[in-house]
């Protein structure tokens, strides 16, 4: 790979994705797995005109011998520090640009109780955060950055070297960096992605029913849902993409309003574990009956993080094929794998999706979305699936056939 890659990559995502203001401060959120492309961005964010630059770093094998190594006493406490200079980082109009490069297996063979008890912590502690994240108090972006770790897991049948320069070739290319001119792409894949979300809007359908081999869903909306796409508006007023990449539109549902069964189709990554096969019935909203064919014990720890976690936070409708999807292979990452077909969310809803601002536990509930601590997707869409969305009166109206869009 070469450096000029890095560079037009690092320019995509600060002008396409973050839109990095001239004069505001940014905050990198990065391991040291992805040195290269946080100095990049660094580089290209002052040539933007950032008024501050500054590198929060993570050390992803240091996380594994925490994990191995704390006290049993110690695993419930996260020290309040970890999270508040991010809040006020924050507060004070940073934007935030986070680097996703994590290996899938660096955590396989941890004691998954302690694990469990350690996610949960950090979750508790990470919470005031992620409500000014998800309510968009500034503009904020989550990329992707190929670390050894992570392509020996997507490639193990290639050697480190070959495996890192593919996967940062395929990060490339669901990024549209391969076309002539990937911000032209980026402004007319916009522009479909938004029309969709207006014209979803404007049907005002009461849910969406998803038809397909093992599943027989039926996703209730919520009374006050907004259909999003890839561009959202900060607090701040700046509009921004806050994923690259980005294939969807989503909204959210009612959380007691979802009946049925659904089957996974694509399998997801938990901390390690690869978890396929997912089978969930669901009544009333809450998934009563939860199986997995591979990864059950983890599967089973994420649903008991709260009451929350076993209702739907999020409904998103994702065509296949697209340039994710033609990676032909499993990211073993949810910023990618997501973007590949459709899919639902265990946990909390997006406060944007529920037409409000305020990120707080309280303000969800009454708008009427999920409460958790929680969001995890699972990709429920592929070529098989067909999706009809179901009006005030029962009407029903074809949306997708066969993983595509009805024109």
């Amino acid at each position: 790979m070469h450096s000029g890659d890095l560079e037009r990559y690092a320019h995509l995502a600060l002008t396409v994705g973050l839109n990095l203001q001239q004069g505001q401060p940014l905050l990198i959120n990065a391991s040291t797995e992805a040195l290269p492309l946080m100095r990049a961005i660094a580089a290209t964010a002052y040539e933007l005109g950032a008024s501050s630059v500054t590198p929060l770093l993570t050390d992803p094998p240091s996380a594994r011998i925490e994990l191995e190594k704390l006290g049993d006493e110690y695993l419930d406490e996260v020290p309040p520090w970890f999270i508040e200079a991010r809040i006020r980082a924050l507060k004070d109009g940073a934007a935030v640009i986070s680097l996703v490069d994590e290996d899938p297996n660096l955590l396989r063979g941890v004691d998954p109780a302690r694990l469990q008890r350690r996610q949960r912590a950090l979750m508790r502690q990470r919470q005031a955060y992620m409500e000014l994240i998800g309510a968009h108090a500034v503009n904020w972006l989550v990329i992707g950055a190929a670390s050894p770790g992570w392509a020996r897991a997507v490639f193990p049948e290639l050697d480190e070297k070959e495996a890192t320069e593919r996967l940062w070739n395929a990060i490339f290319a669901t990024v549209r960096l391969d076309q002539d001119d990937p911000e032209a792409a980026w402004k007319e894949h916009l522009r479909r992605l938004q029309q969709r979300a207006r014209m979803l809007n404007q049907a005002r359908l009461a849910a969406l029913h998803f038809r397909g081999p093992g599943t027989d869903l039926r996703v209730g909306l919520a009374p006050g849902h907004v259909w999003k796409s890839a561009i959202a508006e900060a607090a701040n007023g700046v509009s921004f993409v806050p994923n690259l990449p980005t294939e969807e539109v989503f909204t959210a549902p009612d959380p007691n309003q979802v009946e049925g069964v659904v089957r996974s189709t694509r399998p997801l990554n938990l901390s390690g574990t690869l978890v396929d096969g997912i089978s969930a019935r669901f009544e009333n909203g809450r998934a009563v009956e939860v199986t997995a064919e591979r990864g059950q014990e983890a599967l089973e720890g994420l649903l008991a993080s709260d009451e929350g976690s076993l209702r739907l936070g999020e409904v998103a409708l994702v065509e296949t094929p697209n340039p994710v999807y033609d990676a032909g292979f499993l990211f073993q990452s949810t910023l990618y794998d997501e973007n590949a077909s459709s899919h639902i969310a265990f946990g909390r809803a997006y406060p944007d999706t529920l037409g409000i601002s305020d990120g707080s536990d309280g303000a969800l509930a009454a708008a009427g979305g999920n409460v958790s601590m929680i969001h995890v997707d699972w990709m429920i869409g592929s070529p098989e699936v067909d999706v009809d969305g179901l009006g005030a009166g029962g009407e029903r109206i074809p949306l997708m056939r066969a993983g595509r869009w009805v024109k």
